[in-house]
C-alpha cells in the first residue's frame, strides 16, 4: 500500500489516521470541544482539545490551511503542567498565525499509539497534513518560542499560508458571500514550484513524479533541506511498496546475517512509524558483520537518519550508539 498523505520524516501516516479518523466521525459526529484560549477574528479558537473523533477537523484538515501545534500531556504529568501554559500563552500572542491543539494522551489512547508517544509532555507540529517537527519534555519558552519560529518557516516553505489577525474573518466573509477561499489568492512568494509539484504528485500516488520534483529542486538547490528529507521519504515508500511484507519478515527472522533482509524490515518498520525498531535492527546488524557488509548497513541507517530532523531523540541516540560501535 502507498499512504496517499505522507509525513516528512516518516513518523506517523496521518493519511491512515485520517481515514480511520472519518469513519468515526461519520458514526458518532461528535463536535470538538473548545479549548480555554481566546479565539480569533472568525471565531476559531486559538486553544482546541482534540480527541480522537476530531481528530482529522480539528488537525490533519486545519492543518492545511493553519499550521497546528499538538500538546500531548495528562494529568499526573508534572513537566506537562510547566510546558501547557508556555505554549498556551504563545498561542495568544500568535493569534491565530497557528493554532494548539491539546491531546490528553490517557483519554485518547489509539490516538497516542498512532502518534508513538514514548513520554510526555510530546509536542508536534502538523502542517498541511504531515508531522514536520517535535520534541519532548519541558522546554524553557525562549526554546519554545524558537522551535515555533522554525515551524512556521518550514509551513511557509510548504506554502501553508499563515493568517494574520482578521483575516480570518474576511475568508468567512468570502465564503459567506459565495467566493471561493483561495479565489484571487497569489502563491505565496519564494516558494519552489517543486513542493507543490511533489505533493501534486503524492495526491495521484505518483512516486516517480515526486522523486523527479524534488530532484529537480536539488539540482536548483543542493542544501535544500526540505526537498531532501521530501526525497529521502518518497525513496523510502517507493522501496516499501516494492517488498513483500510477510516475506521479507520471514528472510529476515531466517537470517539475521543478511544485510539486505534485514535493511527490508527495518524500511518497513520505519515507514509505519517503528522507528526506534528500525534503528535497533540496523545497529545489530553493524554490531554482528564487518568489512563490507557492516559499512553496508552503516549507510542505509545513516540513509534512515535522512528522514527525521537532525535534532530528533532517536537519531541522537541512535548516531550515538553507532559511533560507539565504529570507533
Amino acid at each position: 500500500m502507498q499512504p496517499r498523505d505522507f509525513s516528512l520524516y516518516g513518523a506517523v501516516d496521518l493519511g491512515a489516521r485520517q481515514a480511520a479518523a472519518q469513519r468515526r466521525q461519520q458514526a458518532a459526529q461528535s463536535p470538538s470541544q473548545p479549548g480555554g484560549g481566546p479565539g480569533p477574528a472568525g471565531g476559531g479558537e486559538l486553544v482546541i482539545e482534540v480527541t480522537e473523533e476530531t481528530f482529522n477537523t480539528d488537525v490533519v484538515e486545519r492543518s492545511r490551511t493553519t499550521p497546528v501545534i499538538m500538546d500531548l500531556w495528562a494529568e499526573w504529568c508534572g513537566p506537562c503542567k510547566q510546558l501547557s501554559p508556555v505554549l498556551e500563552k504563545l498561542a495568544a500572542e500568535a493569534a491565530g498565525q497557528w493554532i494548539l491543539a491539546k491531546v490528553d494522551v490517557d483519554a485518547n489512547p489509539q490516538l497516542s499509539a498512532a502518534l508513538q508517544v514514548q513520554s510526555i509532555p510530546m509536542v508536534v507540529a502538523v502542517i498541511g497534513g504531515q508531522l514536520v517537527d517535535g520534541f519532548l519534555g519541558a522546554m524553557p519558552e525562549a526554546q519554545v518560542r524558537q522551535w515555533i519560529d522554525q515551524v512556521l518557516e518550514v509551513a511557509d516553505k510548504l506554502g501553508v499560508q499563515l493568517q494574520a489577525p482578521g483575516e480570518a474573518a474576511d475568508a468567512d466573509d468570502a465564503l459567506d458571500a459565495g467566493v471561493p477561499r483561495d479565489a484571487g489568492v497569489p502563491p505565496a512568494p519564494g516558494i519552489p514550484p517543486a513542493y507543490a509539484d511533489a505533493r501534486a504528485a503524492m495526491e495521484r500516488g505518483d512516486l516517480d513524479g515526486a522523486a523527479k520534483a524534488f530532484e529537480q529542486e536539488l539540482a536548483a538547490n543542493p542544501a535544500d533541506p526540505v526537498a531532501k528529507t521530501g526525497l529521502a521519504q518518497v525513496n523510502l515508500i517507493r522501496r516499501v511498496s516494492s517488498y513483500d511484507q510477510a516475506k521479507a519478515r520471514r528472510d529476515a527472522a531466517e537470517q539475521p546475517g543478511d544485510v539486505e533482509a534485514q535493511a527490508r524490515v527495518a524500511d518497513i518498520d520505519m515507514a509505519t512509524g517503528r522507528i526506534e525498531e528500525a534503528f535497533n535492527r540496523l545497529l545489530g546488524v553493524v554490531r554482528r558483520t564487518s568489512g563490507e557488509e557492516r559499512d553496508q548497513a552503516r549507510v542505509h541507517l545513516v540513509s534512515l537518519f535522512e528522514l527525521l530532523p537532525p535534532n530528533d531523540p532517536q537519531v541522537k541516540r541512535a548516531r550515538s550508539a553507532l559511533s560507539a560501535l565504529l570507533f
